[in-house]
């Protein structure tokens, strides 16, 4: 009889220890991946002089600063707008990483600048001088990048013509953004290197940056950033979402990407339903093909765009 009571008390006691186990391990997982912060992971390294050279003439530049609430929540958003040095109501929107904000887009604003157009850059929920507690992996945020597009038109008027650019996760945002009902002034999409869905992403970094299997902890902080930041991974997909866009997209990919698999620049392209292009940049790492092919970088955006508005 003591055995028995025994053996009933270590099996409770083990399951109490896998059940806080399992708790602990979900909450760091959360904080990890979805409260904004300093990520050691992120870090690259010493700054290139090109970098340097971008966020010095972002700081210089003729630029004005834009406000608006959230789609949903309530949440005070913040963007940059430069305007080209020659007046046009072509806009690009630029949409930044993960754990990013929009002076990281530097380089991006500069070139499409360059090339004589508006920029418009937000900073995405929980991100740079926007508010909100939490990142949304662009699934929450497509429906402010929808409002920040009619801000566009509400601001530069019914003519004016509109493309949505993004990095990383700025790539997957702009895909998602295609995918909901927006003015008819958008015309295209560019998208660098974003993931194909968040789960897929997730699962993958799971593996990647921890060796862990997908159970529990992919599951349990699911639960988790469903109950905190009102979405489940699963809802991100963007292949669902260029599956019904409208717009035509140019897909831009490192062919060495290692933080999002080039598969999935494949499993985007495959999905969209308008005109499309693919371009899968030799040796470029992730979010590196702009520093890898900077000339044909801007002369194949600019080609794409070019067919596109009116």
């Amino acid at each position: 009889m003591k055995k028995k009571h025994w053996v009933k008390w270590t099996l409770i006691s083990l399951v109490a220890l896998i059940v806080i186990g399992v708790a602990g391990a979900t909450t760091y997982m959360y904080h990890y991946a979805f409260v904004p912060g300093d990520k050691a992971f992120l870090h690259g390294g010493k700054k290139s002089q090109d970098y340097i050279d971008n966020q010095a003439w972002l700081k210089n530049v003729k630029q004005a600063k834009w406000q608006q609430t959230s789609a949903t929540d309530n949440i005070k958003l913040v963007a940059l707008y430069v305007p080209a040095a020659k007046a046009t109501k072509k806009t690009i929107i630029v949409a930044h990483g993960y754990m990013g904000k929009k002076e990281d887009m530097a380089r991006y604003i500069h070139m499409y600048h360059d090339l004589g157009y508006n920029v418009l850059a937000p900073d995405d929920r929980g991100s740079g001088h926007s508010g909100g507690g939490y990142i949304g992996y662009g699934w929450p945020d497509r429906l402010d990048y929808v409002k920040w597009a009619k801000k566009v038109v509400k601001t530069d008027g019914q003519d004016s013509q509109i493309a949505l650019f993004g990095v990383s996760m700025g790539g997957a945002t702009v895909m998602y953004t295609a995918g909901e009902k927006l003015p008819s002034q958008v015309k295209a999409v560019v998208e660098d290197c974003g993931y194909s869905s968040i789960s897929g992403e997730l699962e993958y970094q799971l593996n990647d940056l921890f060796g862990l299997p997908k159970f529990p902890l992919f599951y349990t902080t699911n639960l988790m950033a469903r109950a905190r930041a009102g979405y489940n991974f699963y809802e991100g997909d963007a292949t669902k979402s260029l599956a019904k866009s409208k717009l035509p997209i140019f897909i831009i990919h490192g062919g060495a990407d290692k933080f999002v698999p080039t598969k999935m620049a494949y499993e985007n392209y495959k999905a969209a339903n308008q005109p499309k292009q693919l371009w899968i940049v030799p040796k470029a790492g992730h979010g590196a093909a702009l520093e890898k092919q900077p000339t044909q970088y801007q002369q194949k955006v600019s080609a794409f765009l070019n067919q596109y508005w009116d």
